[in-house]
């Protein structure tokens, strides 16, 4: 069996930034079921995933009995649950054994949980209670976990694309600088110097970056921090303890629905509705300033690259004919 400590599972697994909820709740104890089970079983992360939609599911059944004592269950499988949820990464992060497959595993399970467990529980609600405001609660919680998984997702994918293409441009306008320097002459042999032992510096392994040291990613952030210095500061503060700044996602947004809400409902009737509407309210705000900040971010995109593709033509125009026939002749061939 293996031997990995504390320090191995947080080292190796724990993200650099986190949702509060899961740094505070819930890493304190899934770090300690990850080395026990790393150490002394051969559970894999796939079946963690498998019994982390299990539990859901009874958390599910729970909830759609409606009784006090039974949405505290609800509550507690629900907790469990997101616990096992995040002891499949922790494990396949400690040993190496993640897989596109158990990735995509992972998500559909997220789904089927959700969806579940929004049914259930306003379905019991609405069958205690015959008020239809719970049918109308339940279709708020799947479109609001549908649009925040949507919008994310497409988020990443086109700043992903934002940051390649800046990165490829400015590769580009470095590369024809050095050309043009060089063939002017303006180039020592202690620059070429520096310029080699910088790239041997440069860590190519991007996504282990801390994000403000990526040049691209900074350029598409240059919009909001200006507008708004004061963030950098609380980021800063909460990122030291892991916490990420979007205190309301969409786990926040899962654990006021499935969690807070059927245990302030087993001490105050009617207040499921209530905590529902507050957790959206918050998950959209924090949407609204993500989605702020991608529109910030894509008129800085639109400005950096045009200065990139000015500086491009700049040091093309700079360089001697014959480079530059030579360059036209080799993107022909």
């Amino acid at each position: 069996m293996a031997n990995f400590t504390l320090d191995d599972v947080r080292q190796r697994t724990y993200k650099a930034r986190d949702a509060w909820w899961t740094v505070l709740l819930v890493d304190p104890l899934a770090s300690r079921l990850v080395r026990f089970t790393a150490n002394r079983t051969r559970v894999t992360p796939n079946q963690l995933t498998v019994a982390a939609l299990v539990l859901g599911l009874a958390a599910g059944a729970c909830f759609a009995v409606a009784s006090w004592p039974w949405l505290l269950a609800g509550a507690l499988l629900y907790h469990l649950s997101f616990t096992l949820d995040c002891m499949d990464g922790k494990i396949a992060r400690l040993k190496g054994t993640g897989s596109v497959f158990g990735a995509w595993l992972d998500y559909i399970f997220d789904r089927v949980r959700v969806l579940a467990c929004a049914i259930a529980l306003m379905a019991g609600q609405y069958a205690a209670t015959g008020n239809v405001a719970y049918i109308w609660t339940a279709l708020a919680v799947v479109f609001l976990d549908m649009l925040r998984y949507m919008d994310a997702l497409e988020i990443y994918k086109v700043r992903s694309q934002m940051r390649s293409t800046l990165n490829a441009a400015r590769e580009e306008a470095d590369s024809l600088e050095l050309a043009a320097r060089r063939a002017n002459g303006d180039l020592t042999d202690a620059d070429e110097e520096l310029r080699s032992a910088e790239a041997l510096t440069e860590d190519p392994e991007m996504e282990d970056r801390v994000v403000g040291d990526d040049p691209s990613n900074a350029a598409l952030q240059q919009g909001f921090n200006q507008r708004f210095p004061w963030y950098a500061r609380i980021r800063n503060v909460l990122m030291a303890g892991r916490i990420r700044p979007h205190l309301i996602s969409g786990i926040e947004f899962q654990m006021g629905v499935f969690i807070v809400a059927p245990v302030a409902a087993a001490i105050v009737s009617g207040a499921i509705i209530p905590v529902v509407a507050v957790s959206g309210a918050g998950l959209l705000a924090f949407e609204f300033v993500i989605i702020y900040k991608f529109w910030l971010s894509s008129r800085d995109y639109s400005r950096s690259l045009a200065k990139l593709n000015a500086k491009i033509e700049t040091h093309r125009a700079d360089l001697p004919t014959e480079y530059t026939e030579l360059a036209v002749g080799t993107s022909s061939g």
